[in-house]
């Protein structure tokens, strides 16, 4: 991490439009934001949770927040998340993030998108929100996120994600749906290199490269004559064996098979990963497919398809599990986009606290109950 005074989120957060009438601002901007990323941090999941938390905190957050009415109602959190803009909260978020945390060369930034499922509002025919978040493999950072338009899907929000984030020297990966041809211009652009997942939705590409490994597949002796890479990982866990390989072919007379090649920019390697997972008597096997810009390392591509996961598990999965974020019947305005920067804020803080070897849930625990830790997970927020 960044000195902690350069990556003061307060500063940070300084320039965010106070979407208030002046004559009704009887709390700061920035006392109503600490306290609210405080609350979250402890455990709390509704603007009532925040005011409790603030209330039963109110002598130790005089000690660096001015509270020249005291701490603000419930209502007061809540119209001012539902008013505030949320792609200016984004922005702050963002600015904060690259000023607080180097990026890792040749990381993966893996990117991925989770539903909120009870911000639907029927009455007001408002579907669940939709977030699209970057996730940093090895910084174990979310870098950024953004709310996909209503009535739209992810290929439209990813663009507007890419172009926020700074992606050099690093590794994108994306899913299906996000195996587009724009996308991978606007990796390129950024001086990054990607790994797509390639299903049925990309009906060309899935098939032309389906085809030229199962042809190999179906020879006497696979890959005879075709220059290739190949690795192996096998995990053993709880009774249950997982085997993966990865072949890997970059030689441009063997790609130029695919139809459109040109069109999907920086493409030189295919991959494919064999996944067969056996327990007890069952025994299955899977096939997925990948196009890269990466040369033909077989290792790097099964690192990175694999480390794609950790967006799943270390971000939606706690978020849905230790957040409750599926369980938040936040619906007005702004407030459910905005709550879910908050969430993100409060686990990028909580996982970069190393002195406590706990989980999530238990950082949060001890948050909760000793000021000192929480003084701990907030440095950079406060100093």
């Amino acid at each position: 991490m960044a000195d902690p005074t350069g990556a003061n989120l307060g500063a940070h957060f300084a320039n965010l439009e106070d979407p208030r009438i002046d004559r009704t601002k009887l709390h700061r901007l920035n006392d109503i934001m600490v306290i609210a990323i405080c609350g979250v941090i402890c455990g709390a999941g509704t603007w009532n949770d925040i005011e409790e938390w603030g209330k039963t905190k109110e002598v130790w957050l005089r000690g660096f927040l001015e509270l020249p009415n005291g701490i603000p109602s419930h209502d007061t959190f809540r119209r001012v998340f539902c008013l505030l803009d949320p792609q200016q909260f984004q922005a702050c978020f963002v600015s904060w993030i690259q000023a607080a945390y180097t990026v890792t060369q040749g990381q993966v930034i893996a990117i991925d998108g989770k539903t909120l499922r009870r911000s639907h509002d029927r009455t007001a025919g408002k579907a669940a929100i939709h977030m699209i978040s970057a996730w940093a493999e090895a910084n174990r950072v979310v870098l950024a996120q953004t709310k996909v338009d209503d009535k739209s899907n992810e290929i439209t929000a990813v663009p507007q994600l890419l172009e926020v984030l700074e992606l050099a020297g690093c590794i994108v990966t994306l899913d299906a749906l996000g195996c587009q041809k724009e996308f991978t211009s606007a990796i390129c652009a950024k001086g990054a290199d990607y790994v797509l997942a390639v299903k049925e939705n990309q009906g060309h590409l899935y098939e032309d490269v389906k085809e030229l490994f199962d042809t190999e597949f179906e020879q006497a002796i696979p890959f005879e004559g075709v220059a290739h890479d190949h690795c192996q990982t096998v995990n053993k866990d709880h009774g249950r064996i997982e085997i993966r390989q990865c072949w890997t072919i970059s030689d441009p007379e063997f790609l130029n098979y695919i139809r459109n090649r040109d069109d999907w920019e920086g493409l030189c390697t295919i991959g494919v990963v064999r996944a067969e997972r056996r327990c007890a008597d069952t025994r299955t096997v899977e096939h997925r497919y990948y196009i890269s810009s990466l040369p033909g390392d077989a290792s790097l591509l099964l690192h990175a398809t694999r480390s794609h996961w950790g967006i799943e598990n270390s971000v939606h999965w706690v978020l849905d599990v230790v957040f409750r974020e599926d369980e938040s019947r936040m619906r007005k305005d702004n407030s459910p986009q905005n709550f879910a920067i908050l969430r993100h804020i409060a686990l990028n803080l909580i996982r970069q606290e190393h002195t406590s070897k706990r989980s999530v849930k238990g950082k949060r625990l001890k948050a909760a109950w000793s000021d000192d830790y929480l003084q701990a997970v907030l440095t950079g927020l406060l100093n």
